[in-house]
């Protein structure tokens, strides 16, 4: 298929480019920054653009992985948000449906970030009594920040869209996969390689795991239709254990893997304390068929040599 690709030159876009092409796809990046995976040189806030884009190219698949992200909210104007997250996103839209368009289906890069409101954070202060157990069926959804907000609005859009003119959409909640420094490992004096290996258990994902979920979701979009899926690394926890992960995460840890504090102490890492919510990606694995190959335990495996 011709696919067009957004945010190509991101962490995301660079890791999915190529994996597309060995599956024999042409790739047609798009992005404000020039990159090796990037064709097209613009924004998804130009509608002109993306039109003669998607024309010239003949664009039979659209994987839309662009996007302001939260550490934009300290250095971009809320507007920008909306320009590019909403508004680009409906660009996109509109483009896929407009008349003699060849795009047969939609796979939109989400955020977990929108599923957690000022409420769900309450247990990194200490105000919760449990972890929060998060899956799509949350409810109802208040994001604490606008990229949050137009990430939501983004999703609306999709499901109108998917509702007015049937284009098989798929929507893909992400977790933490970025390469920065995580804010926990600052906040616990932790290495980065510590706090992201113990995030690996509630809330992140390798990004080639992320890749390969784009991969399924693109080949199952017309067989689904439209629905939303939380992306991350398959935890090892259940709603039972919610409590004592507030109260003494380490023990629970522990408990599922013994021979953890062992490799830990060779490396001179800690656990977090405490952790304050987990997201199940139980749902891509029914419905989408796809589980991530990176966890805790492979990463355990890894460390141990």
């Amino acid at each position: 298929m011709r696919i067009l690709l957004t945010g190509s030159s991101g962490w995301l876009g660079q890791t999915l480019a190529p994996r597309l092409a060995r599956d024999g796809h042409q790739i047609i990046g798009l992005d404000p920054v020039p990159s090796a995976t990037t064709q097209v040189v613009g924004s998804i806030a130009d509608r002109a653009c993306v039109a003669k884009t998607m024309r010239d190219f003949e664009i039979e698949a659209i994987i839309h992985s662009g996007a302001l992200h939260k550490p934009h909210v300290e250095t971009h104007e809320r507007a920008a948000f909306i320009a590019v997250n909403v508004q680009g996103t409906l660009n996109l839209l509109e483009e896929a449906v407009a008349p003699g368009s060849k795009v047969s289906r939609f796979v939109m890069t989400s955020t977990t970030s929108l599923m957690i409101s000022k409420e769900t954070r309450a247990g990194r202060a200490g105000g919760a009594d449990k972890a929060v157990w998060i899956d799509e069926d949350m409810a109802p959804l208040l994001p604490r920040n606008i990229y949050g907000i137009s990430k939501l609005s983004a999703e609306h859009l999709c499901r109108l869209f998917h509702e007015l003119h049937g284009l098989p959409i798929l929507i893909l909640r992400t977790a933490r996969f970025f390469p920065e420094d995580d804010d926990m490992a600052h906040a616990m004096s932790q290495s980065a390689d510590n706090a992201k290996t113990n995030e690996l258990l509630f809330r992140r994902a390798s990004v080639e795991d992320m890749a390969e979920s784009h991969i399924v979701a693109l080949a199952k979009a017309p067989e689904i239709g439209f629905d939303t899926f939380i992306i991350s690394a398959k935890t090892p926890f259940t709603r039972d254990d919610c409590p004592a992960l507030i109260a003494n995460a380490p023990a629970v840890v522990a408990r599922l893997f013994p021979h953890y504090a062992e490799i830990y102490a060779r490396l001179g890492w800690t656990m977090f304390e405490t952790i304050d919510r987990v997201y199940d990606a139980g749902k891509a694995e029914r419905r989408l068929g796809f589980v991530c190959r990176t966890g805790f335990a492979e990463r355990l495996r890894e460390l141990q040599g």
